[in-house]
């Protein structure tokens, strides 16, 4: 792993972690997503990524996630900054993604 790219990723999500979740995004599906859901599976993968060998299963789970944000951005309002906040989980996971198919750490 590039070490400027783990140390990104690393910034990212300590700010992701200080943002707080939209409240209007509780209980809201979109596209058929639950935006809950979305947002606990693209943190959880960010986290572990960050903290163990990032390996296929991780991979794909996250290409998932990351279609399924891709998807429903253009149907998000902005209200309560929910559209920066799901961009940032966006871009973290695609990072991880891009960290983890370089190879191992």
């Amino acid at each position: 792993m590039n070490e400027s790219e783990r140390d990104l990723l690393s910034r990212l999500w300590e700010e992701h972690m200080r943002m707080p979740f939209p409240p209007h995004m509780r209980r809201r599906e979109i596209a058929g997503e639950d935006m809950v859901y979305l947002d606990a599976s693209i943190a959880g993968g960010i986290s572990s990524s960050l903290s163990e060998p990032f390996d296929e299963k991780r991979r794909d789970a996250l290409l998932g996630c990351l279609a399924a944000v891709e998807k429903v951005l253009p149907l998000i309002d902005d209200e309560g900054g929910a559209i920066e906040y799901y961009e940032r989980l966006r871009e973290m996971a695609a990072l991880a993604v891009e960290i983890g198919s370089a190879g191992p750490r």
